[in-house]
């Protein structure tokens, strides 16, 4: 019997076999369906069977043979090869500033088939479309653009997760290669819909840091057809001179008498409410206690203690104090100033008369900010997450972390932001400051385990 597959709203209908792998009876067709990212491998199976079948999967948009006059350093042409080799899936892991970019858009025209490029930002989804414009033989008119008001559909898109979340199932079949920027935000609930809804038969994903908090970075392969690739650490390209060296410098401040008795009040009464609902401190333990906040008043006063015992730690008058000297000693350089939450950074704009940009910063308020930091009409700029990830950022020698969470991708975006070569091979220097004797202590050392052999690390403690 002839089979015959056909794409149907993010799923793969087969007709006509049964027992063909990833498939599932579905009763109200009497046919078996798979989703659509199992479609190579379907073919992979009918082929190896030596099963007939006609395949009406994919409804490629047409596009035009493009060429690009791209020179690849010799690690992102490593990266490519390793790609190909791979069957043109899986994962490409490099540090932020070291041409993620590049390697998507080499790509796309080795493919030299229709592609999705899916971003997490709007800001993304503009630079995307900037770089594919200069990088390959296409106008701006034949590069489509889904997300932040625009819809327009063409052979090279660039598209936001949050419509591509929407719009998969409607275009799953579209696309012979998808790229995802930012691949570490796939696997999310929800998001990862976009790769089972996706039968593009080859897949890249382009991140600084694959892992996650939550552990489902294990779950890429699965959505790429591959883990990673290739990976190259910023150590290794910063000792090339393809990244600028780097050191991480830890100042510790006390917290006041009045604060440190509120947040030993506070973490007290969040350990008492652990202990009461027999949770064992840990991520898995801070999930459950936030489950539990719902219908609790025991876990929600836990919740509530917790939280503002680390808000008094992370926003410390003594930061304040620590970030007057620290603009003071290195007066003239160029410097990033992050900060958790956007109380902080307004009040640190207010004290230093800084520019601020937070996610309420407007657009056009925002290019000003960062074309003046970049023409050094700025020598300064504080910010809260919004800079961490999507946005091109001017160079800077000095950064600071007055206050971030945990995460070591968060650590190592921030880090990033620093690493563009300099003139005369100048270091990067990140400096964090960090309230002795609180729970940001133990947030410090987490975040940097996934750097500690990156470059040279500075301790320095201060009373």
């Amino acid at each position: 019997m002839r089979v015959s597959l056909h794409y149907d709203k993010g799923t793969i209908i087969v007709d006509g076999l049964a027992h063909v792998p990833y498939t599932m009876l579905d009763p109200k067709i009497n046919k078996y369906r798979a989703l659509a990212m199992h479609y190579s491998s379907i073919i992979d199976y009918l082929k190896a069977s030596g099963v007939e079948y006609e395949d009406h999967v994919l409804d490629l948009i047409p596009l035009k043979r493009i060429t690009s006059r791209l020179r690849l350093r010799d690690y992102q042409s490593r990266a490519l090869k390793q790609w190909i080799n791979a069957k043109m899936k899986g994962c490409i892991v490099l540090p932020t500033g070291s041409g993620k970019t590049v390697i998507g858009v080499k790509a796309i025209e080795s493919v030299n088939l229709p592609s999705l490029v899916v971003v997490p930002t709007l800001d993304l989804m503009e630079q995307w479309t900037s770089s594919l414009t200069s990088m390959l033989s296409l106008s701006e008119d034949e590069i489509g653009m889904i997300g932040g008001g625009n819809d327009r559909l063409k052979a090279i898109t660039v598209i936001t997760y949050d419509s591509a979340y929407i719009r998969a199932p409607m275009i799953g079949n579209r696309f012979a290669l998808v790229v995802f920027d930012e691949v570490h935000h796939l696997p999310a609930p929800g998001y990862r819909s976009i790769a089972e809804f996706m039968a593009a038969p080859y897949r890249l994903g382009l991140t600084a840091t694959i892992e996650r908090e939550d552990g489902l970075h294990q779950d890429i392969p699965l959505l790429l057809g591959a883990g990673v690739v290739f990976s190259v650490d910023t150590k290794e390209l910063a000792e090339r001179s393809y990244l600028a060296r780097f050191t991480i410098e830890r100042r510790y401040v006390r917290l006041s008498e009045d604060e440190m008795d509120e947040y030993r009040k506070n973490y007290k009464l969040y350990m008492e409410g652990l202990n009461a609902l027999g949770i064992v401190p840990g991520i898995d333990g801070f999930k459950r206690l936030i489950m539990l906040s719902n219908k609790s008043k025991v876990a929600r006063e836990a919740l509530l203690a917790r939280n503002k015992a680390l808000s008094i730690a992370l926003n410390s008058s003594a930061k304040i104090e620590e970030l007057r000297e620290i603009l003071a000693e290195y007066n003239g350089a160029k410097m990033i100033i992050f900060t958790q939450h956007n109380d902080l950074a307004y009040s640190i704009a207010r004290e230093f008369l800084i520019p601020l940009i937070t996610h309420n910063t407007g657009r056009d308020e925002r290019a000003d900010i960062l074309n003046g930091f970049k023409e050094g009409r700025y020598r300064a700029i504080v910010t809260s997450k919004v800079l961490d990830e999507g946005i091109d950022v001017p160079d800077a020698e000095v950064g600071v972390i007055v206050s971030g969470t945990g995460s070591s991708r968060e650590f190592v975006q921030r880090l990033g932001r620093l690493l563009r070569p300099k003139e005369g091979n100048k270091s990067a220097l990140l400096i964090e400051i960090v309230s002795r004797e609180t729970r940001e202590m133990l947030m410090s050392s987490k975040r940097k385990r996934s750097v500690r052999r990156m470059g040279s690390m500075k301790m320095q403690d201060q009373n």
